[in-house]
């Protein structure tokens, strides 16, 4: 973990999520940013694939230890899921029980108040984190969310002193945004039901939960006006939603 936080420091590139995944000797790493108005969790990157199908869960259903350690500002840890209380994360358990998830571990990124993201940490099947592994993520999170608060602040507008690019290999802004469309989706969703943007995000989410498909490919039909949000039918079934027919993804190119 020294290795990789020097890494951090001096600005060195590679695979942050293999690196992480190794130094703590864990089963799988992500990490993901706090972006937009609505403080969404942005994914930066993973590892292995499992780690960002779990963000990705975690993320549609709005419920587990990565949530919970954005709202209270400190680290979840429950590196047994089979240990963890059925009413807490009653959506979640079953679904990361499929994709073989045997534990989380997740470490807010933030000062105080502040929060700019999470480090999700996935635990082995033996479900145990050492003292020593915590120790490590938490020194991790802490020096991630150091090099993401000072590499655009006053004196470090993106480069060093030296005319070299800044420390924040690990921070890599995306080049567009993984779930822009969830954004957009939304919107339209909370003009097409009359509703807050709050609870148009848990409809979506409903929709995204009772068809198991992940959130970004719902959002995605909805922008395309191949999906339509509507309150008239309330069909617990399907959450109230119906197809729509009417727009440029339409059979009849949205003529109709």
């Amino acid at each position: 973990m020294a290795d990789v936080l020097r890494s951090l420091r001096q600005g060195r590139r590679g695979d942050p999520a293999r690196e992480c995944a190794r130094a703590l000797g864990a089963e799988g790493v992500a990490l993901s940013l706090l972006v937009g108005f609505g403080r969404t969790a942005e994914p930066l990157w993973g590892h292995p694939e499992v780690s960002a199908r779990f963000e990705e869960l975690q993320f549609t259903l709005g419920e587990g230890p990565g949530p919970d350690a954005v709202l209270t500002g400190t680290p979840v840890l429950e590196p047994d899921l089979e240990s963890v209380r059925p009413d807490r994360w009653p959506v979640l358990l079953p679904s990361a029980r499929e994709l073989g998830v045997h534990g989380v571990c997740c470490f807010p990124l933030g000062i105080g108040a502040i929060r700019v993201g999470v480090l999700t940490v996935l635990c082995d099947a033996k479900r145990t984190m050492t003292e020593q592994q915590c120790v490590d993520a938490t020194a991790l999170a802490a020096s991630l969310t150091g090099t993401f608060l000072n590499r655009d602040g006053p004196g470090n507008p993106g480069a060093d002193g030296n005319g070299g690019a800044a420390p924040g290999w690990f921070l890599e802004r995306p080049t567009g945004l993984h779930r822009a469309s969830v954004h957009q989706a939304t919107g339209m969703i909370s003009v097409q039901l009359g509703v807050p943007v709050a609870e148009a995000i848990l409809r979506l989410r409903a929709h995204a939960y009772s068809s198991e498909r992940p959130l970004s490919e719902v959002a995605d039909d909805v922008v395309a006006r191949r999906l339509r949000f509507n309150d008239n039918d309330n069909d617990a079934s399907d959450g109230g939603f119906d197809g729509d027919t009417n727009g440029p993804y339409s059979p009849d190119g949205g003529k109709g």
